[in-house]
């Protein structure tokens, strides 16, 4: 989806927003740093499958999942990461690893580290390694209608 589409869904649905743009960076924590962002507040999107289905999990940049977690939290029998090349083509638009979290346009399933919660705005890649979107995270619970859990701890490497 092209950061134009993006902008098209969320003026549809009046969602104020504003675009960040920042040097390429390829990493979470890169982008947080290069658009001077705090990490908890920089949302990765993390591609997951869950008992062989695709799905998305997002979190804050500064955070990991914990796989053994998610996978008691949602009572299946495998969660794993994704490769890149099982989901690239669901993104033919998006730079490969720069997906927005708007799993719904995707039709996939979408969870949220519970500690995004916390924050009143979300910051995320709107579909290039160079722009980020953000928004209130109000707004983008209400627009994704994502499930929040507790799956995820803070990196300190």
């Amino acid at each position: 989806m092209p950061i134009r589409k993006l902008k098209q869904y969320l003026d549809e649905r009046q969602i104020k927003y504003v675009t960040i743009r920042h040097s390429s960076a390829y990493t979470a924590q890169q982008i947080a740093a290069s658009a001077h962002i705090p990490g908890k507040m920089l949302a990765k999107t993390v591609m997951i499958k869950i008992d062989g289905r695709m799905a998305m999990a997002i979190l804050p940049a500064s955070y990991l999942i914990d796989f053994d977690l998610l996978k008691q939290m949602l009572g299946c029998k495998k969660v794993e990461l994704a490769h890149e090349q099982e989901f690239k083509d669901i993104f033919p638009q998006c730079e490969v690893g720069a997906m927005p979290p708007f799993g719904n346009l995707y039709n996939l399933e979408v969870y949220v580290s519970e500690s995004l919660v916390e924050d009143d705005d979300i910051v995320f890649n709107a579909g290039t390694h160079t722009e980020l979107i953000m928004l209130s995270y109000e707004d983008f619970h209400n627009s994704v209608e994502p499930v929040v859990l507790k799956f995820t701890h803070k990196c300190y490497a």
